[in-house]
């Protein structure tokens, strides 16, 4: 059942975020789905359209310990794990913890960092713990990892590998705003509310709270089956040469659970599976050569599936 005493409190995150981010009201409600299915979010676009600003603002609504790694070339695995000191006094090792040892992580420009680095995430992101000098560290829950990176800045840049991308629940790009919204910004700038003025709407024991509920959001076999179809076109599709993994389902289904959550109720729809489906799976494709020489991209082949599919029509409602 949907919490009814915590579930307000939801939307006066989206709120909260409001506040500071114009015209990001999907992209705000995205990632408060990731975050309330466990997954991590991927921020791709140019510099300037609040990536960062975005990962502050939910930061600062949810009571929560915040961490910044800022991705450089020179960045060390121990720099974001942690790293075991000396200590003569006590003649014995301690253990100093890094940046990911919090609550909501900002992996700021992760693709300017080396494989090597960025690898160093992927336990953590995956498992909830990390393994530093042969000894087990339990991540604080919630654990949520937001990563940006700029996809025009390919000098000095490491691409991520398939393995790093597939970790993250869903990937967004917030795009440029429209001409009302930034007249809007522009009469913002002066007197806009700043991230450090607002104020937590959520504790961290609620949010872990607020997590295990989804989990209680009913998936009708037919809305199971709608997902296991659709991500059986995109290993049948010409312009595929990789299609999405059963991880990929895992994290679709996750994601609409919380999804219908956030709206509200306590069961899926296949609305839920279209919004999402291009958000989840599209950073999971690897396209065939020919694909990406006409310009084709994951999001439209994706959409194109959907639009040729049959979508169930049945009571979703938990009997």
């Amino acid at each position: 059942m949907i919490a009814e005493a915590l579930q307000p409190k939801l939307a006066k995150v989206l709120e909260n975020m409001d506040k500071v981010m114009i015209g990001k009201r999907k992209e705000a409600t995205l990632s408060l789905t990731a975050l309330l299915a466990g997954g991590h979010v991927l921020l791709e676009d140019v510099p300037g359209v609040g990536k960062t600003m975005l990962v502050k603002t939910l930061a600062k609504s949810v009571s929560s310990s915040f961490k910044r790694i800022q991705f450089t070339p020179d960045l060390l695995p121990s720099d974001v794990l942690g790293v075991s000191i000396y200590n003569p006094k006590e003649m014995e090792f301690e253990f100093r913890p890094g940046p990911i040892m919090g609550n909501i992580v900002l992996a700021d420009e992760i693709n300017r960092t080396s494989p090597k680095t960025q690898s160093a995430l992927l336990e953590g992101m995956e498992e909830g713990n990390v393994t530093i000098d042969g000894f087990t560290y339990q991540l604080p829950k919630p654990f949520f990892v937001m990563a940006t990176q700029n996809p025009i800045e390919y000098e000095g840049t490491y691409p991520l590998p398939e393995a790093q991308l597939d970790r993250f629940l869903l990937k967004l790009k917030m795009g440029y705003p429209s001409s009302e919204e930034e007249m809007e910004i522009l009469t913002r700038a002066q007197n806009r509310t700043t991230v450090e003025e607002l104020e937590s709407v959520i504790t961290v024991q609620e949010l872990v709270q607020l997590q295990d509920d989804v989990k209680n959001v009913f998936v009708d076999t037919t809305i199971k089956e709608y997902i296991i179809n659709i991500v059986l076109r995109t290993r049948q599709h010409s312009q595929v040469y990789l299609g999405v993994s059963p991880r990929g389902s895992i994290a679709l289904l996750k994601a609409a659970q919380a999804y219908a959550f956030l709206r509200g109720r306590d069961f899926v729809i296949p609305d839920d599976v279209q919004f999402l489906a291009p958000y989840i799976f599209a950073h999971r494709l690897i396209l065939r050569s020919e694909a990406k020489y006409e310009g084709v991209a994951a999001e439209d082949i994706i959409l194109s599936i959907l639009s040729n599919m049959q979508v169930p029509i049945q009571r979703f409602v938990k009997k």
